[in-house]
């Protein structure tokens, strides 16, 4: 039963990352709207920046690991069968 709970919290296929990076992109933006607003200035854009940049980041990891997954699992079909 835990298994199955756990296998909720795998990202599968390529939709699922994509709708997790704008998730991801939608806080991102709203903490980087209230770093705006709580430091104004040159300070509150680089905050923006950092914020928006970490998701750039996350995404690139998220999907890259998602592409070498099915690479890994392709492969062990092939020796496989």
């Amino acid at each position: 039963m835990l298994a199955k709970f756990a296998r909720l919290f795998v990202i599968k296929t390529r939709l699922e990352a994509c709708m997790i990076i704008y998730a991801l992109a939608l806080g991102a933006c709203e903490r980087g709207r209230i770093y705006l607003e709580v430091f104004p200035g040159f300070g509150g854009k680089l905050l923006f920046l950092a914020c928006t940049g970490a998701v750039f980041m996350a995404g690139a990891k998220i999907i890259d690991c998602l592409k070498y997954e099915q690479r890994e699992k392709a492969l062990q079909a092939e020796t496989a069968g």
